[in-house]
């Protein structure tokens, strides 16, 4: 197993709510009447309605030039700026679907621009992994609506052999994803620091012997403990909101429910196959299982819901 039982059941909560908040976020969305807050509707609309997804993936290589050319030249505050921007550009959207009432985009925008200062600039790890919840149904409802069933498979095709390369022959994540986290001190993803049983026993031992707060940080061996670090990716994450929320669209609720379950148990697998201090690409995995819940969902579709 990767991490203990804890932690992965943390982190598989948050993987699964994030999800459902999502379908939701993006059925309220695809409602005609239903209008993004805050005049982003015209950012949006201003886009090519031949937009597809060959632009997004070259806008995803583009990004991930951008990001590469950033971390060689140690631009972390424009990295920070960054994401500060699309944290409340996201938030935002994700708020938007919840509150509906006359004069919600003030609340909207304080709550957006708050979680964003403490997520980007306070390092709160609570809020850090409550925006994140809300943070990739927003920016699902920004892709759903260029992909069918057929195209989001192509692209998780091509995202999965990506990431194999990155993790395992470049070790490209592994050095942003470090990056991320000693240098901009912002990380896309779920992050769940954690001791382990031998760690808390020291740490419990420290306590007995040091009587406040102030006297334990001079202990020693407390400041040379390595903490453990539990991550899961933010592409790892809102590549199946956005599968779930094309099915949901095309085929109803149920299919992309049971894409979901399937993307979470392929995810729940990697957990427990995993090995400790081992590097994983998760999207093949999820990729692999939301491929068998699409067929899945087809069949339910086609024989069951008619």
């Amino acid at each position: 197993m990767k991490h203990n039982m804890k932690i992965t059941l943390i982190l598989l909560a948050m993987f699964v709510v994030t999800q459902l908040i999502g379908l939701y976020v993006v059925n309220f969305y695809s409602s005609p009447s239903a209008t993004l807050p805050g005049g982003l509707d015209a950012a949006f609309n201003a886009q090519p309605t031949n937009f597809s997804w060959i632009n997004f993936a070259i806008a995803f290589v583009f990004s991930l030039a951008v990001i590469l050319l950033l971390i060689k030249f140690h631009s972390k505050w424009i990295i920070r700026i960054w994401m500060f921007l699309v944290v409340i550009t996201a938030l935002m959207i994700s708020f938007g679907a919840f509150f509906t009432f006359a004069y919600s985009i003030f609340l909207i925008l304080f709550l957006s621009i708050a979680l964003a200062i403490l997520k980007v600039f306070r390092r709160d790890i609570m809020v850090h992994n409550f925006t994140e919840l809300l943070i990739y149904p927003g920016i699902a409802v920004i892709f759903v609506p260029l992909f069918n069933v057929y195209t989001i498979a192509i692209v998780l095709v091509l995202i999965s052999i990506y990431d194999i390369y990155a993790v395992w022959h470049s070790g490209f994540m592994q050095k942003m994803a470090k990056y991320q986290i000693e240098e901009v001190q912002v990380f896309s993803g779920f992050f769940v620091p954690y001791l382990s049983k031998k760690q808390k026993q020291l740490v419990d031992k420290i306590k007995i012997k040091y009587p406040n707060i102030e006297s334990m940080k001079k202990s020693k061996k407390l400041k040379g403990m390595k903490v453990s670090i539990a991550i899961l990716g933010g592409g790892d994450v809102v590549f199946p909101i956005i599968t779930s929320g094309v099915v949901m669209l095309t085929w109803g609720l149920i299919p992309a429910l049971i894409v979901t379950l399937g993307a979470t148990l392929a995810l729940c697998y990697l957990f427990f196959v995993g090995e400790k201090k081992k590097f994983y690409p998760a999207m093949p995995y999820i990729t692999t299982g939301i491929f068998i819940g699409i067929a899945i969902a087809w069949i339910v579709k086609s024989y069951l819901l008619g």
